[in-house]
C-alpha cells in the first residue's frame, strides 16, 4: 500500500468517524427535541383537562366529564387519555364512572410520589408513542379552592391524568433531518477526498518514488530513478534527485576504478558501493601512511618491525615470522620472529620454492620444514617476489580453523602492504648489502666487530620481546702465535679461514659468527639454553680438531678453547655477557686448553671483573 492510498484511507476513516459522530449528535438532539415537544404538548393538554374538570366540578356537571375527555382525545396525535383518583378521593367519592383507578405501575408511582413521570416507545416498524402521567396537587390559592370539595390538605395528591400520544410525525421529522445531514456529509466527504487527492496526489506520488529509489540506494543499488512525474514542482524535484543519483553513481564508479589499480582485488563483503568505496579509501589511506612512515626508516630491519606492528595491531596476528630468500646465494634467513620459530625455513621453504601459498588447512603437514607436528597448529605461508634477487615469505601460525579462515580473508590487504613496502625493501636491502660489506671481515667473510656493536640493540630488544636467550661463545685458536712463527703468516691466515668455515658449518642459519679480533671469534646462538650452548661449543671444538691445516711443510691440526655465557640469564647487559664469555675462555686456557667452559660466578676473582662494569 503506497502513501497516497494510506493517506486516502486514513482520511476516509477519520471523516467516516466524524460523519458517524455528527449523525449521532443530530439523531440525539432531534430525538430530544421531539420528546421535549411531545412533553410540552402533553403538559398543555393536561392543563386543559385539569381546567375543564375543575369547571365541570364547579358547575356540577362532573357526570359529563367523560364526554369532555373523549373530545380531548380527538385532538391530533392524541391516542388515549384517562383519569386516576388518589386513594383519599376514592374513599370520599368512590372509583368514578369509568373505574378511575391506577391502571399500571406508572400511575401508582405518580399518585404515591406526587411527581410527574414520562416514557416513550420507539419501534422502527410500528408506531412510536409518548406516555406522560401528571399528578393533580390540592391547592387553595386563586379562585378555585380544592379544599372546599375534598377532604385533603394543601399539597396532597388528588389524582393524576395519563396521556398517551402518537409521535410518529416527530420520528419522521428526525429521520428526514438525519437523511439530509447524511447526504450533505457524504457529499462533503467525497468532495474533500477528491480535493485532497488532487492537491497532495503529486507530492505523495513523488514521495513514494523517492522512497523506493532511496530504499534501493540504501541496499546498495544506485541505478534506480524517479519516473512518471510529468508536471508541477514534483517534476522539478524528481529531476534534481535523478541528477544527484546519476552524479553519485558516476563518481563512485570512477573513483572505484581508479583506486582499484593501487590495491589488490578483494571480495566485496558489503553490497553498498558507497560503503565499499569508503572502506577502499580507508585501506588506501592506511597504506599511504605506512609507506610514508617506512620511507623515513633508515634500515630494512626497521621496515620489518613496522610491518610486524601492522600485522599485530591492524590484523590482530599473534604468531608470525618474516623470512628472506636470497635468490643469488640460495640462502634463507629469518629476519623477524614474533614468537618461537616453528619451521626450518632457513634450509628450504616450500612457499618460496613453489611460489604459492602453503596452507595446512588445505592439506595437513603440507610443508616438511614445519617443526610443529601437533594437528591443532595450523600455518599459512605467503610468498612475495620483491626483486630479481630477493623473495620475502610471511609464515603465520594459528591455533584453530576459524583463525586460519579469518587470516585467509586478510591476505589481499596484507598483499597491499607488501606492494607498498617493496620499493623501500629493495632500496634498504641494497643499503644493507653495502653496509654489510663494511661490517664484514674481508679475509673470512664473517661479520666484524662493527657489526656486533650495531646489532646489540636489535638483539637485546628481540630477546626481551620474544623472551628468548642468546648463547655467546668466545672462540680462540690455541697457540696461534706458534703457527705464524713456525709456518709463516700465510699459513696463519689459512688457519683463520679454516676455523671460520668450521664455525659456519657447525651453527644454524639463525646463529651468527663475528671475527672479534685476530684469532678470536664470537658466536651468537639464537634461542639457546645452557645445555645447547655447551653442546654446540663441543661440536665446534671437535670439528675444528678434526680439520687439517695445509702448509708447505705438510698439513697439521690445531685445537681451540671456548668460553660461553648466556644472555640475559647471566646478566641483563649484553657486553657484560661477552666479558663473561671471555672470562670463561680465560679459564679454559688456564685449564689446559682444548676445552669448552660455561661461565660461572666462581670464575670471578676478588670482584675485579665486576669493578670494570
Amino acid at each position: 500500500m503506497n502513501n497516497k492510498t494510506k493517506i486516502s484511507f486514513t482520511l476516509f476513516l477519520i471523516m467516516s468517524l466524524v460523519f458517524v459522530f455528527i449523525l449521532g449528535i443530530v439523531a440525539f438532539n432531534t430525538k430530544n427535541y421531539g420528546l421535549q415537544s411531545a412533553q410540552k404538548r402533553a403538559e398543555a393538554v393536561a392543563n386543559v383537562v385539569k381546567f375543564g374538570l375543575t369547571a365541570h366540578m364547579v358547575n356540577g356537571t362532573m357526570d359529563k366529564r367523560e364526554q369532555f375527555i373523549h373530545q380531548v382525545e380527538t385532538l391530533e396525535q392524541m391516542n388515549r387519555i384517562w383519569l386516576v383518583r388518589a386513594p383519599s378521593v376514592i374513599a370520599q367519592y368512590g372509583k368514578g364512572l369509568n373505574n378511575e383507578v391506577p391502571q399500571d405501575k406508572m400511575d401508582e408511582e405518580v399518585v404515591s410520589s406526587s411527581k410527574m413521570n414520562k416514557t416513550h416507545a420507539d419501534d422502527f416498524f410500528a408506531n412510536s408513542t409518548f406516555r406522560m402521567t401528571i399528578p393533580y396537587i390540592a391547592t387553595q390559592n386563586g379562585v378555585i379552592n380544592c379544599l372546599d370539595c375534598h377532604d385533603a390538605k394543601v399539597g396532597d395528591t388528588l389524582g393524576a391524568i395519563s396521556i398517551e400520544m402518537d409521535i410518529n410525525d416527530l420520528r419522521s421529522y428526525g429521520i428526514s433531518i438525519l437523511g439530509y445531514v447524511a447526504v450533505f456529509a457524504l457529499i462533503m466527504i467525497i468532495f474533500i477526498l477528491v480535493f485532497v487527492n488532487r492537491l497532495i496526489g503529486p507530492y505523495l506520488h513523488i514521495f513514494d518514488s523517492i522512497k523506493g529509489v532511496m530504499q534501493e540506494a540504501n541496499d546498495g543499488d544506485y541505478s534506480h530513478r524517479i519516473i512518471n512525474i510529468k508536471e508541477g514542482e514534483a517534476k522539478e524535484v524528481s529531476k534534481w534527485v535523478n541528477t544527484l543519483l546519476e552524479k553519485l553513481q558516476a563518481t563512485m564508479e570512477e573513483i572505484e576504478n581508479k583506486i582499484e589499480i593501487f590495491l589488490t582485488n578483494q571480495k566485496n563483503i558489503n553490497k553498498d558501493p558507497l560503503i565499499q568505496m569508503k572502506n577502499t579509501v580507508s585501506r588506501l589511506s592506511d597504506i599511504y601512511k605506512f609507506r610514508k612512515a617506512i620511507e623515513h626508516d633508515e634500515r630494512i630491519e626497521e621496515v620489518y618491525v613496522r610491518f610486524a606492528q601492522v600485522l599485530r595491531e591492524k590484523f590482530d596476528l599473534k604468531d608470525f615470522n618474516f623470512i628472506e630468500a636470497d635468490l643469488i646465494s640460495k640462502e634463507n634467513s629469518i629476519v623477524h620472529a614474533e614468537k618461537e620459530i616453528l619451521c626450518e625455513a632457513t634450509k628450504q621453504c616450500r612457499a618460496d620454492r613453489t611460489n604459492t601459498v602453503v596452507d595446512s588447512c588445505l592439506f595437513s603437514n603440507a610443508c616438511p620444514q614445519m617443526l610443529a607436528s601437533d594437528d591443532t597448529v595450523s600455518y599459512l605461508c605467503l610468498p612475495y617476489s620483491i626483486s630479481n634477487e630477493l623473495d620475502f615469505i610471511i609464515s603465520i601460525v594459528t591455533l584453530n580453523e576459524e583463525e586460519s579462515q579469518r587470516i585467509r580473508l586478510l591476505v589481499p590487504s596484507i598483499n597491499d602492504y607488501i606492494d607498498a613496502a617493496k620499493p623501500e625493501i629493495v632500496s634498504k636491502k641494497l643499503t644493507q648489502i653495502l653496509e654489510k660489506s663494511s661490517r664484514t671481515d674481508a679475509p673470512t667473510g664473517l661479520y666484524n666487530r662493527k657489526y656486533l656493536e650495531e646489532s646489540i640493540e636489535l638483539i637485546t630488544s628481540q630477546a626481551k620481546r620474544s623472551e628468548i636467550a642468546y648463547g655467546i661463545l668466545m672462540v680462540d685458536i690455541d697457540h696461534f702465535k706458534m703457527i705464524n712463527d713456525t709456518y709463516g703468516h700465510d699459513v696463519g691466515d689459512e688457519a683463520i679461514r679454516v676455523i671460520s668455515r668450521t664455525l659456519e658449518e657447525s651453527i644454524r642459519n639463525s646463529d651468527s659468527v663475528v671475527r672479534f679480533g685476530g684469532e678470536e671469534f664470537i658466536v651468537l646462538l639464537y634461542n639457546c639454553n645452557e645445555e645447547a650452548v655447551i653442546e654446540i661449543a663441543e661440536k665446534i671444538r671437535n670439528a675444528f680438531g678434526a680439520k687439517k691445516i695445509p702448509s708447505p711443510q705438510g698439513s697439521f691440526s690445531k685445537t681451540i678453547s671456548i668460553g660461553a655465557s648466556i644472555y640475559p640469564t647471566q646478566s641483563d647487559s649484553f657486553w657484560k655477557c661477552i666479558k663473561y664469555a671471555d672470562v670463561a675462555l680465560y679459564a679454559a686456557k688456564n685449564g689446559g686448553r682444548n676445552r669448552s667452559v660455561l661461565f660461572e660466578e666462581t670464575l670471578l676473582k676478588d670482584n675485579e671483573l665486576e669493578d670494570d662494569f
